[in-house]
């Protein structure tokens, strides 16, 4: 057959194929139209489009734990407390306002004590005339009467000072003898309540002038403190690093690193108010005795300690004798005139069998009937 007329053919073909296939496109409905391809669509490809898959869903790179359908662990209740409990007062600032949570926190399991909070945010005792706490603690105390007393104060004192009518500079010789006699009189109006009083230092800050004149206000507590009686306690290495410099992380009590104060370098954490109140626990659960336990039910005289109340210089008792301490380079302290090795031997009349083996160089007679003398003949003991 010629080659023109097949061509013919296969034309004819195709298109009789074509057209009821478009007339069915039209015609059926889209679900069979979707179905049904063409002998076009079959050599060429193309016609109906493959359905969209959906999009799978984003997740986030972060893996997302399923929620537990454990109930959570019901609260801790709170510990009551007993009508006898024993006080802590706690004075001061804002740093003395942690001190006294920190407390709060490191005896919320101990029936036997209360924590009584009286700290003024912006006190000192510069400005007396915003706060005066000589003339406010008698009524407190009067008022709490508390078991022990906790002081933290002083860092709102970097202010000048008014005495005999003129302002005087921070750490002046007029503002620190000033100062010295505020603290002085303050302690003595502590001391009137019969109660120990532990003095809280305070910590390091991140300004270094301020950190400085801390230094300097330490060294005044420590002094009049001890002279007053009561007990200083240093929390300076706590909040400084190896090379004494301020930190804003640190160990906290269980040693872990945590932040220990806040972004402005005066503010203490949390976790910083309860490691102050580490410092202060000791000395407070020593003077309460087991009035401290965590399972402690009654509180009676038998399970109370004593209160010692360390004796001020001039309240020592006569009876109380106290010897000077003997320094080696200087013998005459204890009313010697020489050392040990230079005293004169004791002259004696009769020589020791030592003296007699090493100065005279004789042996001195083994007595009769010991095993090492030779006499002979033996005599009878």
């Amino acid at each position: 057959m010629p080659a023109r007329p097949i061509a013919f053919v296969l034309l004819a073909v195709m298109l009789l194929g074509v057209t009821p296939v478009v007339l069915s496109v039209q015609t059926a409905t889209p679900a069979v139209a979707q179905e049904r391809k063409s002998l076009l669509q079959l050599l060429f490809g193309g016609g109906n489009k493959r359905e969209a898959k959906p999009e799978p869903k984003r997740t986030s790179r972060v893996r997302q734990t399923q929620r537990s359908t454990a109930p959570a662990p019901p609260p801790t209740p709170k510990v009551e407390k007993l009508e006898n409990a024993r006080k802590i007062l706690v004075l001061g600032d804002f740093i003395g306002n942690g001190a006294a949570d920190g407390l709060r926190e490191a005896f919320a399991e101990a029936p036997g004590v209360v924590i009584v909070d009286r700290t003024n945010g912006s006190s000192g005792l510069v400005r007396d005339d915003y706060y005066d706490w000589i003339g406010e603690a008698p009524a407190i105390l009067e008022e709490v009467q508390p078991s022990i007393i906790v002081v933290q104060i002083g860092s709102n004192d970097r202010q000048q000072l008014i005495v005999d009518g003129e302002r005087e500079a921070v750490r002046s010789t007029k503002w620190q003898a000033e100062y010295e006699r505020r603290t002085r009189e303050f302690m003595s109006r502590l001391r009137a309540a019969n109660a120990p009083v532990l003095w809280v230092g305070l910590p390091a800050f991140q300004s270094p002038s301020m950190t400085t004149d801390i230094v300097a206000l330490n060294g005044i507590y420590r002094k009049q403190v001890t002279m007053a009686g009561g007990e200083f306690i240093d929390i300076w290495d706590g909040f400084v690093d190896e090379d004494g410099k301020f930190i804003f992380t640190g160990s906290d009590i269980n040693g872990r690193q945590v932040r220990l104060r806040g972004a402005d370098g005066i503010n203490v954490t949390q976790a910083g108010r309860r490691k102050i109140a580490f410092y202060i626990e000791k000395s407070a659960r020593r003077l309460l005795g087991d009035a401290a336990a965590a399972g402690v039910a009654t509180l009676g005289p038998e399970s109370l300690p004593e209160i010692f109340m360390p004796a001020a210089p001039g309240d020592t008792p006569a009876a109380i004798m106290r010897t000077r301490p003997v320094a080696m380079t200087d013998p005459d302290l204890d009313g010697g005139s020489a050392l040990l090795n230079e005293m004169p031997t004791t002259a004696s009349l009769v020589r020791s069998p030592r003296d007699q083996l090493v100065i005279d160089g004789t042996l001195p007679e083994a007595p009769e009937g010991r095993a090492d003398n030779f006499a002979w003949p033996r005599s009878d003991p």
